[in-house]
C-alpha cells in the first residue's frame, strides 16, 4: 500500500474529501461527472508537474470555494519505518504559486518524486501515436522522471535556455555572438544530458516490453529519433553553424526539442499510428505495465488507470490486474460500475462517488 489518509479540499468539485483504509486495488465507481477523475487529478499532483490534465493551478480550485486548495496524503515508503506525510496546496492569495510539503517542512515540487511515483494513463492519451511529436517527447519526459526524478531540472534549464535563444533569433536586430555562444553552450550541457536521460529510459524500457509475454497486450518497437546531434561539443558545433538557418525561421531547428519517438506494432512492422484504435490501446498499455516494472523498484508507486478496465474485454482485464499485481503499484481505477472489477472486489477498497462526495462501499 503506498498512499493512505488522503485529503483533499477545495478541489474542482471537492470540498472536503478523505479516503482512509486504502489497498492494494482503489476504484472509484459513480456517473459521469461525479468527480471520479477529479480525485485521480489530485493524487497525480504528489508528483512534479501538472498533473494528469496539465491544468492550470486556478483553474483546479473548486467554484465557490476560497480560491486556493489543498491535497495531502501519508505515503508509506519501502524503506521507512513511519508513514511520510506529502501535501501540496494553492493559497487563494497566491493562485498560480504551488507550494509541496514533506512532513510538514517546505519543499520543492521536485521533492516529492523522492518518496514517490506516480504514473497515469487516461482517455485523452490514447491518440498518442497521432498526436504531435511535442505530445510523445512529453510522454517520454514524464516517463523518464519516474525513475529519475532529476531529469525535470535538466529539461527546465534547457527550455529556458531555448526560450533565450529563440528570442535573440526573432529579435530584428542580429544577435550579439557571445550571446549566442553562451546559450548555446548550455543548449548543449543540459541537452546531451536530456537525451541520454530519454535514450537510457527508452533501452530499458525495450528490454522490459521482451520480456513481457504479449498475448493480451501487443508488443511495440520504441526507438527515439533525434534532430541534430546528441553529445555535448557536436550539439554545440551544430547549433553555431545553423544560426542563420535558425534566424531565418526565427526559432530553433534542432536539438533534443525536436526528437520524435517512433513506435512500431512490433508483430506486423506497422507504425502505431498506422494501426487499428484497439491495437493502439493496447500498446500504449503494454508501455505503461512495462514502465511499471522500472518505476517501482526504489519507491512506493502508484498507478492511477482513468476509464481503462472498463473498456477491456474480460481476459486482457484479468492480464492487466494481473500484471498491476505483479508490478507491486498502488492502483487506483475509475469506473461507471462495479462488474469489470468483479475479479478483483474482494481485495479492493472502492468508493461511490456522487457530487464531489465519497462513501465507502
Amino acid at each position: 500500500m503506498a498512499l493512505d489518509r488522503i485529503s483533499i479540499q477545495d478541489f474542482r468539485n471537492h470540498a472536503a474529501t478523505t479516503l482512509d483504509g486504502t489497498a492494494r486495488f482503489n476504484l472509484l465507481v459513480g456517473a459521469n461527472g461525479a468527480g471520479k477523475t477529479n480525485v485521480l487529478e489530485a493524487l497525480s499532483l504528489l508528483a512534479p508537474g501538472r498533473g494528469l490534465r496539465r491544468a492550470k493551478l486556478p483553474e483546479m480550485a473548486r467554484n465557490g470555494g476560497t480560491g486556493g486548495f489543498a491535497i495531502g496524503a501519508e505515503v508509506h515508503a519501502l524503506d521507512a519505518a513511519e508513514p511520510v506525510r506529502l501535501g501540496t496546496s494553492v493559497e487563494p492569495a497566491r493562485p498560480t504559486r504551488r507550494r509541496v510539503r514533506i512532513n510538514g517542512a517546505e519543499a520543492s515540487a521536485l521533492g516529492l518524486s523522492e518518496w514517490l511515483s506516480v504514473r497515469w494513463l487516461t482517455p485523452a492519451m490514447d491518440g498518442l501515436f497521432t498526436d504531435s511529436a511535442g505530445a510523445r517527447r512529453r510522454f517520454v519526459d514524464r516517463l523518464v522522471l519516474t525513475t529519475t526524478p532529476g531529469h525535470a531540472t535538466i529539461a527546465n534549464r534547457y527550455e529556458a535556455a531555448l526560450r533565450d535563444r529563440n528570442r535573440l533569433l526573432a529579435d530584428e536586430v542580429a544577435p550579439d555572438p557571445r550571446w549566442l555562444d553562451a546559450l548555446e553552450a548550455q543548449l548543449a550541457e543540459h541537452g546531451a544530458v536530456l537525451a541520454a536521460n530519454r535514450r537510457q529510459l527508452i533501452e530499458r524500457l525495450g528490454a522490459a516490453l521482451l520480456a513481457q509475454d504479449d498475448t493480451h497486450f501487443p508488443r511495440p518497437v520504441l526507438a527515439l529519433e533525434p534532430v541534430g546531434p546528441e553529445e555535448r561539443e557536436a550539439l554545440a558545433e551544430a547549433l553555431r553553424n545553423n544560426r542563420s538557418m535558425d534566424r531565418r525561421a526565427g526559432r530553433t531547428l534542432l536539438g533534443p526539442h525536436r526528437a520524435e519517438l517512433a513506435v512500431t506494432l512490433a508483430s506486423k512492422g506497422v507504425p502505431a499510428a498506422h494501426s487499428s484504435t484497439g491495437e493502439q490501446k493496447a500498446m500504449l498499455i503494454a508501455i505503461v505495465l512495462a514502465h511499471g516494472s522500472l518505476a517501482t523498484k526504489d519507491r512506493a508507486g502508484v498507478l492511477l488507470l482513468d476509464e481503462v478496465a472498463a473498456h477491456l474485454d474480460p481476459d486482457r482485464r484479468a492480464a492487466l490486474f494481473d500484471r498491476i499485481e505483479a508490478n507491486g503499484e498502488q492502483v487506483w481505477m475509475t469506473g461507471t460500475e462495479r462488474l469489470p472489477f468483479e475479479a478483483i472486489l474482494t481485495r479492493a477498497a472502492v468508493w461511490d462517488v456522487s457530487g464531489g462526495t465519497l462513501r465507502r462501499i
